[in-house]
C-alpha cells in the first residue's frame, strides 16, 4: 500500500501514462494476492469455525465463504472505484464502476498491472468484512449477514481505504502511516464487530453456561494459514519484489512470534498453564499490530510491537471483556480492534526514516485511529439499522437454541 503512495504521487491522480509492468514484481504480486485470499479461504473460516459450538460450525464457515462472494461483487460494481481511485479527499471517483477502463499495462510506476492491483486489494476488502462476524457469531440471520456485508463493504470499508491509501485521501495527505491495514482493516473491522455485538446483545446463556470451542484443531489450522498468508498481506503491500518486501516479511515474523510467546507467558503466569487457543490468539494479535508498521520499522521495533500486542490483546480479550460484559464471541474487537490501535500508535513512535517511515507522526496516527473508530462505529450503526428494517438482525430464540446449521441451512456437522 505504501508503495502506491510513494510511487504514484500527484501523477497517478491525473491518470499517469501507462508503463510496462515488470515481470518479477507481477509474479510476486500474483503470489501475494493468493496468500491474502488464503487468509480468508480457508484461514478465517477454519479459525472462526473451530471456536464456535458444534451446532454453529457450518453456518460460521459458510458466512466467511459467502462474504467472500458478496464482497467480490460489490468491489466490482463500486468498491474499487470508491476506495482507490482519485476523487475527493473523502471518497474516490466513479471512473472504474464495474471495473471498466482498467489500464492494460502498468500501475504505480509500472510496478504491476492494474488488474493485479484490483485483485490484490479485493482480498483486503474480503478479509476485513469477513472478520466482523467473529464478534456476533452464533446469533445473526444469514440473510442479515449477506446484506450487512454488501452494505458495509461499500459504505464503511471503501471510504476508510480511500482516506488512507489513495494519495488524495485526507489521512494520506495528513501523513498517517498504515502500511498494510492497521486502521483500514483491523481497527475498522474490530470496532464494527464490537458495535454489532452490542446491538445484537449477548448469546443465550452467555456468562451462565460454558460456550467452549468445539474443535480447536480447526482453529489452530486456521491460525497457521493466517500466519503464512500474512506475508502476502504485509510483504505484498510493497507492490514489488524488493528489499521493502523483505523487511516487511521479516518484521512480521518477529512481531507474531513475540506476541505469541508474550500471550502464552502471561496466561501461564496468571492461569497456571498455557492454552493452545491463547498461543495462536497471541500470534494473530502480533500479526495485526505489525500490519500498519511493517514497511516502516526495524526488527527490534517489531519485538516491542509484538510484546505490547501480546499483553494488550490478552487483557482486552479476557479482563476487559469480563469487566464490561459484552459478548465479543470470537474476540474480533479484542484482537483486531485493540491490536490495530496498538500497532497504529506504535507505528507513529517507532517508524524509522532509514527504512521508509517518518518519525514524529503521532498526531497523524491519533487522527487516523480516532477517525476510523468514530466513522466505523457510526456507519456500522446505520448499516445495522438498514438491515434490521429489511431482514431483521437476530435469529429467534428457538433457532439460536437449536443451532444455526440446521435452522438456517438445513445441514448439520454430524
Amino acid at each position: 500500500m505504501a508503495a502506491l503512495l510513494a510511487l504514484s504521487g500527484p501523477a497517478l491522480a491525473q491518470s499517469a501514462p501507462a508503463a510496462h509492468a515488470e515481470g518479477g514484481n507481477t509474479a510476486w504480486m500474483l503470489t501475494a494476492t493468493a496468500l491474502v485470499l488464503l487468509m480468508s479461504l480457508p484461514g478465517v473460516a477454519l479459525f472462526y469455525g473451530g471456536m464456535v459450538r458444534s451446532k454453529n460450525v457450518l453456518s460460521t464457515m459458510t458466512q466467511t465463504i459467502a462474504i467472500a462472494a458478496v464482497v467480490t461483487l460489490t468491489w466490482m460494481v463500486a468498491g474499487y472505484s470508491l476506495a482507490l481511485r482519485p476523487g475527493t479527499p473523502f471518497l474516490g471517483g466513479l471512473d472504474r464502476l464495474f471495473l471498466e477502463g482498467l489500464q492494460a499495462e502498468g500501475l504505480a510506476g509500472g510496478a504491476v498491472p492494474e488488474t493485479v492491483y484490483v485483485m490484490f486489494q479485493l482480498t483486503f476488502a474480503i478479509i476485513t468484512t469477513a472478520l466482523v462476524p467473529g464478534a456476533f457469531a452464533e446469533r445473526m440471520k444469514f440473510s442479515a449477514v449477506l446484506l450487512f456485508a454488501a452494505l458495509w463493504s461499500v459504505l464503511v470499508y471503501a471510504p476508510v481505504a480511500h482516506w488512507v491509501w489513495e494519495p488524495g485521501g485526507w489521512l494520506a495527505a495528513l501523513g498517517a502511516l498504515d502500511y498494510a491495514g492497521g486502521t483500514v482493516v483491523h481497527i475498522n473491522a474490530g470496532v464494527a464487530g464490537l458495535v454489532c455485538a452490542l446491538v445484537l446483545g449477548p448469546r443465550q446463556g452467555f456468562g451462565r453456561e460454558p460456550m467452549t470451542p468445539h474443535n480447536l484443531t480447526l482453529t489452530l489450522s486456521g491460525a497457521a494459514l493466517l500466519w503464512v498468508g500474512w506475508y502476502g498481506f504485509n510483504a505484498g503491500s510493497a507492490l514489488a519484489a524488493d528489499s521493502h518486501a523483505g523487511m516487511a516479511m521479516l518484521v512480521t515474523q518477529m512481531a507474531a512470534a513475540t506476541a505469541a510467546v508474550t500471550w502464552m507467558a502471561v496466561e501461564w503466569m496468571l492461569r497456571g498453564r498455557p492454552s493452545a487457543l491463547g498461543l495462536v490468539s497471541g500470534a494473530v494479535g502480533g500479526l495485526v499490530a505489525i500490519t500498519p508498521a511493517a514497511g516502516y520499522v526495524s526488527p527490534s521495533s517489531a519485538l516491542l510491537i509484538g510484546l505490547a500486542a501480546g499483553a494488550g490483546c490478552y487483557i482486552a480479550s479476557t479482563s476487559l471483556k469480563r469487566m464490561l460484559g459484552y459478548d465479543d464471541a470470537l474476540d474480533a474487537f479484542g484482537i483486531h480492534g485493540v491490536g490495530g490501535i496498538i500497532g497504529a500508535l506504535l507505528t507513529g513512535l517507532l517508524a524509522s526514516p532509514a527504512i521508509g517511515g517518518s518519525a514524529g507522526r503521532m498526531s497523524a496516527q491519533l487522527a487516523g485511529v480516532g477517525a476510523t473508530v468514530a466513522y466505523s462505529a457510526l456507519m456500522t450503526l446505520i448499516v445495522l439499522g438498514i438491515v434490521q428494517v429489511i431482514t431483521g438482525l437476530r435469529v429467534d430464540a428457538t433457532t439460536e437454541a437449536d443451532g444455526l446449521d440446521i435452522a438456517e441451512h438445513g445441514e448439520a456437522l454430524d
